[in-house]
């Protein structure tokens, strides 16, 4: 079910980790950023849009994380858009034979088998410092940063005052750090919150790639909140965050196994 958050934007919920696909409405058709994961999810999406009379004229991919390269025959045959690092990076770990089952075997067995993986990743990436999503809509400015992933973005839908976040922002989840290839994974998520952080005055809500929706003030106090996690990272030591520890969420517990991998691979 299309949920609105803003005028002209709203999310459509899947059941893996609270993941919002964000639809952005246009004069003759829609944005559609993250599109979702479950094969009956994305279908119920491609309902929803049906009945509105609206059409997909562009999709966008945050990052190149399996979960966010999705996509629906249903949905069309729309261009699929990604920064150039983060399109490179999604060719580059989907080019062998065996990638798709390398994917698979990320994913929880109860969704593994739910999943669509074609056309998995078919994402054009933009011109290196492209500012914006190129589409017939409202301006939706691009910030990219390096944190989580390679060629990660952040979009900004100008005109309703909503940034979606991608993979950070989020009241579930702790920022996940890029500790597999990132020559310095701390200092690149500090820096992509310091871009958040000055486009944080324009954003009335805030779109978590997992989560829930944040809204007027909450986009700086998630950015605090996060800032505050990496210190702790770097400093060796995290206290008080929500997230994890006895205060994590119920279904959420899990996040906590991710934030102690992370102190040990930092530490070594």
């Amino acid at each position: 079910m299309l949920t609105p958050v803003a005028d002209g934007v709203l999310i459509h919920r899947s059941e893996f980790c609270q993941s919002n696909a964000v639809v952005v409405h246009g004069p003759a058709g829609v944005l559609l950023i993250d599109a979702g994961v479950q094969e009956h999810e994305l279908a119920c999406l491609a309902d929803d849009l049906a009945a509105e009379g609206r059409t997909v004229l562009a999709g966008f991919s945050t990052h190149p994380h399996w979960d966010h390269l999705l996509w629906h025959a249903r949905l069309g045959p729309a261009p699929r858009y990604a920064t150039a690092r983060a399109a490179e990076t999604a060719r580059t770990r989907l080019s062998d034979p065996g990638a798709k089952d390398r994917v698979r075997s990320m994913m929880p067995p109860e969704i593994a088998g739910h999943v669509p993986l074609e056309p998995l990743g078919d994402v054009t990436g933009l011109p290196a410092g492209a500012e914006r999503v190129p589409w017939d809509g409202p301006p939706v400015r691009i910030i990219e940063h390096q944190a989580h992933a390679p060629g990660h973005a952040a979009l900004l839908v100008e005109e309703s005052g909503v940034l979606i976040a991608g993979d950070m922002l989020s009241d579930v989840l702790v920022p996940i750090l890029d500790l597999s290839g990132a020559a310095d994974p701390i200092e690149d998520y500090l820096a992509a919150l310091r871009l958040l952080a000055d486009v944080a005055g324009d954003a009335e809500w805030v779109i978590p790639g997992h989560g829930s929706v944040g809204e007027a003030g909450q986009a700086r106090e998630r950015i605090a909140q996060d800032r505050a996690y990496v210190l702790g990272l770097r400093a060796g030591e995290v206290a008080g965050d929500p997230r994890i520890g006895p205060s994590a969420r119920p279904g959420w517990e899990w996040v906590t196994g991710v934030h102690e991998g992370q102190e040990k691979r930092l530490a070594r």
